[in-house]
């Protein structure tokens, strides 16, 4: 069997129940829903850092933000770095593609600004057969067009819904590889579901409010709400739910055409596609100063993640956690390309043979702009800590303070902050012990965790 190729499909803030195997249910993914029986779907995915450059750094490098210095937006990793993900797959002989959202070029604190701009050859971490992205692809399109630049600088418009025409790119990359035995690795990086920056909404593809305007909220959503003193309420799902929908619909029927083309041409049989996101997203029912994310909430860092084709088959079931953070090792462990010692996640394949596979069942995230955080998510808790600082300046710490501590079983929708409460101290001192020990693997100082405090 000649290696397979990769096709690895991110979407941009999605949650974990938007699609219908994960309980959606309205018919929103029909095509992910049938990978996903076909595949393996990991019930328990989580992000590594619920922000969109942060995440995206840790896939492109196989390290923690703190380890790269990408913590927070408008960072870029070391693109001379021999180890990032294309390169190695660059050095296996595989041809590299990408297409759609790449925010990473940029380097704010280093005057660097790429954001508008074509991304030169050397800061595109060695994607180099082919290249139609934008660095941020909020500021160069809406729901409806734009442009991004391909592989020359040349600047490409595309009219149309915007997760239609960036899937046309990864379709017409596929019809350049006909007749080519050489294996490749396509990474489409969509923005959808979102939220369009200077519009402060969510653009869904026209019709989205009338199709998925009888939504079931999302009990979290629901809930927060809910809580809320009267005239406290600042969320915004009610209005956003249905396009934010509709954004994941978009997304699933570009999946199932790119699908089709794989098929058409043969080279479905011998194709690992792997479906997931950067982070979800709460509706500003966390508060404002995490707007859609940054928190340790699942609506927050509870991903969907499907993978399906040679290695991945069966329609399994995972419900061990794991993390974003396993993927870059899980994609070269795929091919059979070595993993580098300083990558930090865990292929994830032996649990695509046998989901019952002994496993570490804790998913640590490092958090980071709304607040200087840690986290881990495990099957019965939640347990986050804080320090002190603004969250832009302060990437690690020697001092924290516990801030969020849930009981899952009791609490599903984590609305009952145990944090301060004497009964569960025991409990949270030992996932204090377990916190630190994550924090030393990522090689980061074991920090002290004090008790609660208000902010």
């Amino acid at each position: 069997m000649p290696r397979p190729n990769i096709v690895f499909y991110f979407s941009d803030q999605q949650r974990h129940d938007t699609l219908g195997c994960y309980g959606q249910p309205l018919d929103v993914t029909p095509n992910l829903d049938a990978l996903a029986r076909e595949g393996v779907r990991f019930e328990n995915a989580f992000t590594c850092q619920p922000v969109c450059g942060p995440a995206r750094a840790c896939l492109q490098t196989g390290r923690w933000p703190t380890q790269t210095g990408c913590f927070i937006n408008g960072t870029a990793p070391d693109f001379s770095s021999p180890d990032l993900l294309a390169k190695l797959f660059n050095r296996a002989g595989y041809a590299t593609a990408y297409v759609g959202k790449w925010h990473l070029a940029t380097d704010s604190a280093a005057g660097i600004n790429y954001e508008t701009a074509p991304i030169p050859a050397e800061r595109r971490g060695g994607w180099k057969d082919y290249w139609m992205a934008s660095d941020v692809l909020e500021f160069t399109s809406h729901g409806y067009n734009g442009y991004v630049y391909d592989g020359k600088n040349r600047r490409v418009d595309f009219t149309g819904y915007r997760a239609d025409c960036i899937n046309n790119y990864a379709v017409d990359f596929l019809h350049s590889r006909v007749g080519n035995p050489q294996p490749f690795f396509l990474f489409v990086s969509q923005i959808e579901p979102h939220h369009q920056n200077d519009r402060r909404r969510y653009e869904g593809p026209d019709g989205s409010k009338g199709r998925f305007g009888a939504f079931t909220p999302p009990g979290d959503l629901a809930a927060c709400s809910a809580a809320c003193a009267p005239g406290q309420d600042i969320s915004n799902w009610r209005e956003n739910y249905p396009d934010y929908l509709g954004c994941c619909h978009s997304l699933d029927a570009n999946v199932g055409r790119l699908v089709d083309t794989l098929k058409e041409q043969g080279m479905w049989e011998n194709t690992i596609l792997v479906y997931t996101s950067d982070h979800g997203s709460h509706f500003l029912t966390r508060g404002r100063e995490a707007e859609y994310k940054r928190t340790c909430h699942d609506a927050s860092i509870h991903i969907p993640l499907i993978a399906v084709g040679p290695g991945f088959s069966g329609g399994k079931v995972v419900r061990h956690a794991v993390s974003l953070m396993d993927l870059p090792a899980t994609l070269l462990d795929a091919a059979g390309i070595p993993v580098p010692p300083s990558y930090a996640g865990r292929s994830l394949l032996p649990l695509a043979r046998d989901p019952e596979t002994d496993w570490d069942d804790v998913a640590f995230l490092q958090i980071s702009e709304s607040r200087p955080g840690r986290a881990i998510r495990t099957p019965d808790y939640t347990y986050a800590v804080r320090a002190e600082g603004d969250g832009y300046q302060v990437a690690q710490a020697d001092v924290y303070y516990e801030e969020f501590f849930y009981v899952l079983a009791d609490d599903p929708f984590q609305q009952n902050n145990l944090a301060a409460d004497p009964a569960w101290a025991p409990v949270r001192a030992r996932l204090a012990e377990t916190l630190k020990e994550k924090m030393a693997a990522a090689g980061e100082p074991v920090p002290q965790i004090c008790p609660w405090r208000a902010w």
